[in-house]
């Protein structure tokens, strides 16, 4: 009887040890959920810290690009207002065509300065329009082969 129940004991031992290392698989496939799931949360947050840095990293470039432009547009109205009889002007005047046939805005700039009582004058900003008849306006159209490309200067700096 005491080698029936060693051989018992014995069968059940191994079944016991088999049923520790089942549980300690379960702990091992669980724990390696929680590793799994510790790298995710490591990688998503190294991710939005390296985001972080780079938007960081932006704005600061940003803000001194902003400075340098501050700077040269404060060093651009330095140079202009040292110029004692310089003056932006706004008119209407109409480029003249060269022989070559592109708009000489030169004279018509000069035009504008000497009607605000300056001597010379060089064009800033110019406007182009496609001039047409009025009866290509009645005709319901917008273009055609009597309309023609009109340049005017707009402003110019006088001196």
């Amino acid at each position: 009887m005491l080698a029936g129940v060693m051989v018992v004991m014995s069968t059940l031992a191994p079944a016991q040890e088999s049923g520790r290392t089942a549980g300690a698989e379960d702990l091992g496939f669980f724990a390696s959920i929680g590793r799994w799931f510790d790298q995710q949360a490591d990688n998503f947050n190294s991710y939005f810290r390296g985001t972080r840095e780079h938007v960081e990293k932006f704005g600061q470039e940003a803000g001194i690009a902003a400075r340098r432009t501050v700077d040269t547009a404060k060093d651009a109205a330095d140079a202009f207002a040292r110029f004692p009889n310089t003056r932006i002007v706004i008119g209407h005047e109409k480029c003249v065509i060269a022989p070559n046939g592109a708009p000489d805005c030169i004279a018509a700039a000069n035009r504008i300065c000497k009607e605000k009582g300056f001597v010379t004058g060089k064009s800033v900003d110019m406007t182009t329009a496609e001039v047409c008849p009025a009866h290509v306006y009645l005709a319901g159209r917008n273009s055609g082969p009597e309309c023609s490309t009109e340049t005017f200067v707009s402003r110019a700096i006088c001196q």
